[in-house]
């Protein structure tokens, strides 16, 4: 599950977030993972990939560094990064 940084920046966005994955378990779920990370941290790390090195994204069915994805891939990452928890 992707998150932009800006969801989780209150309290109120912590309970939502807390809920929503209780909710999830209830369901009979056996993983999540999340990427908390917005489209300006990967543009950043396109720019000066040194400085984004231990980035991890999750691409389709695997995670990777992103700054060793190639090109396209990063921009692939980037179109579909954010997700909020708006209306919960």
């Amino acid at each position: 599950m992707k998150l932009h940084p800006s969801a989780l920046r209150s309290e109120e966005d912590l309970r939502k977030l807390s809920s929503m994955i209780e909710t999830y378990f209830k369901q009979d779920a056996k993983h999540v993972q999340f990427n908390v990370v917005s489209r300006e941290m990967l543009l950043k790390a396109q720019q000066d990939p040194m400085q984004y090195r231990d980035l991890v994204v999750r691409v389709a069915g695997y995670s990777a560094y992103f700054t060793q994805l190639n090109r396209a891939m990063q921009d692939e990452v980037i179109a579909r990064t954010e997700l909020s928890l708006v209306g919960m």
